[in-house]
This record gives C-alpha cells, sequence and structure tokens, in this order.
C-alpha cells in the first residue's frame, strides 16, 4: 500500500478516533451518576447520595460556562458542562421527590422563605428573599427552589462576569475557580474516611469509576492544550481520587464502624 492508500485509510480513522474522545469527554462525566440515579428510584431512598454534589458541581459548570466567554476553550469541554448541569438538575429533581415523600407532614421549607408547616395547617408565608433561612441551605422541600437558586446564581455570576469580561486576571481567575471547585469534590469524602478511620458504605466501584474519569479528562486536557488551570486541577482531582482508594486499602483490615447517617461528598 502507497503512501496515498495510507492517508486514505488513517485520516478516516483519525477523525473517528477524535469525534470518539470528544463523545467520551461530552458524557463519559454523567456516566457514574446513572447506576446512582437507577438506585435511588429503585430503593426510594435517597440517604446515600449526597445533594452536595450536585451543588458543587452545579457551581464548578456555572462557571466553567461563564469562563468561555472570556476564554474560548475545546468546545466538547463546553458542551460536557452544560450536559453535567443537566444531569444535577435531575438528580435534584429525583432526591427532592424522594426526600419528600418521606417526609410527610414535617416542615416545609424553602429558598426563598422561612419554614412554614404543612399547608393544610397554616397558609405558607409570604416568599420574600429576606425570609431566606442559611440554616437550611440546600436542604429544601421543593425543586422550583433549587433551580430558583440556580438561576439567581447564575444572574449575579454572569453580571459580574460581563462587568469584567475585559479583565485577563478575571478571567483567568474564573477558569481557575471553575475547575479547582470540581477538582476538590472529593475532599470532604477523603476528610470523613479520615475522620472515621473508616471507608464504609463507600462504593469502591465509584471511585474507581471517577479514577478512570478524571484520568482520561486530564489526559484530554494535557493532549489538546486545554488552559492551564484545567491540566492542574486535573491532576488535582486524580491525586484526591487515588488518596481515596488507599484509605480504602489501608482500613479494609480495620472492623467497621455502624454509621450514624451516610456522610458523602460524592455519589455512593
Amino acid at each position: 500500500m502507497d503512501a496515498q492508500g495510507l492517508d486514505w485509510l488513517l485520516v478516516p480513522l483519525q477523525q473517528l478516533v477524535s469525534w470518539g474522545a470528544a463523545g467520551a469527554m461530552v458524557f463519559g462525566g454523567v456516566v457514574p451518576y446513572i447506576p446512582q440515579y437507577r438506585d435511588i428510584r429503585r430503593t426510594q431512598n435517597a440517604d446515600g447520595f449526597s445533594t452536595y454534589v450536585c451543588l458543587v458541581l452545579l457551581v464548578a459548570n456555572i462557571l466553567r460556562i461563564l469562563f468561555w466567554f472570556g476564554r474560548r476553550f475545546e468546545s466538547p469541554l463546553l458542551w460536557q458542562s452544560v450536559v453535567m448541569l443537566l444531569t444535577m438538575l435531575l438528580m435534584l429533581k429525583l432526591c427532592t421527590e424522594v426526600r419528600v415523600a418521606g417526609e410527610l407532614g414535617g416542615k416545609r421549607r424553602s429558598f426563598a422563605a422561612a419554614d412554614s408547616k404543612d399547608e393544610e395547617l397554616r397558609a405558607p408565608p409570604r416568599r420574600s428573599y429576606l425570609d431566606f433561612d442559611p440554616h437550611h441551605f440546600w436542604h429544601w422541600s421543593c425543586f422550583a427552589d433549587y433551580v430558583q437558586c440556580v438561576l439567581v446564581f447564575t444572574g449575579v455570576a454572569g453580571c459580574v462576569t460581563y462587568l469584567s469580561i475585559d479583565s485577563a486576571l478575571f478571567v483567568e481567575t474564573l477558569g481557575f475557580l471553575a475547575v479547582l471547585t470540581e477538582a476538590l469534590l472529593g475532599v470532604p469524602q477523603l476528610y470523613r474516611n479520615y475522620r472515621h478511620r473508616s471507608t464504609e458504605g463507600m462504593s469502591i466501584k465509584m471511585v474507581l469509576m471517577w479514577t478512570s474519569g478524571d484520568t482520561f479528562k486530564t489526559a484530554y486536557f494535557l493532549l489538546n492544550r486545554a488552559p492551564l488551570q484545567f491540566s492542574v486541577c486535573g491532576l488535582l482531582q486524580v491525586l484526591v481520587d487515588l488518596a481515596i482508594l488507599v484509605q480504602a486499602r489501608a482500613y479494609a483490615q480495620r472492623p467497621a464502624k455502624p454509621a450514624a447517617h451516610p456522610a458523602s461528598a460524592k455519589a455512593l
């Protein structure tokens, strides 16, 4: 086969590999949450999943999208953020419905108003942003409140970005905060394991999926010369995942301690 014939074969193959890598980049981040979503639906129990995962990922990906307006990066990374936002909203919707179903007769909590009892007992208070109760932040009883909070954060962050978009320092800091927030997602789990000297209740399969996904993502950043913030924080994320796996190995020989309630920073 001559060089021209070889090029005819290699060019489509390289294009196919490129498309495959881009597709894996866009959708690979949500794959670990699919079995968690199905498990919550099947058991109607969301105690094993921390909704703070959704909060961290929503903030990180909103900031990443805003960073794109200041410094354009690879399109698959932008679409990955959009897909992750939709996935976290779906997770929040399911978790809220399951939790509220198990708290019938309890107090209702909302983003824009203070606690109110069941509507059957008394009319809910007038909703006002001045009534926001920080003690119950991200523990609301209606999915619409989470959407409202996300929209408020997006609006404020979007306005600040619009006013500061010409500042290179602001844009670079925005990108760094976006990837750093996501990179530190596993730190609470790491601390929880260390404090309890146990990894009981933590899914090793999930951590392995995070590690493989973060490794692929970091390699993608390096090979495609993504902004430096992406590569550095990707490496940090891999190190955190590996540290959690080391903990699982180190604590494997110790007797398990009963936990009062699941405490996790990621889906377990």
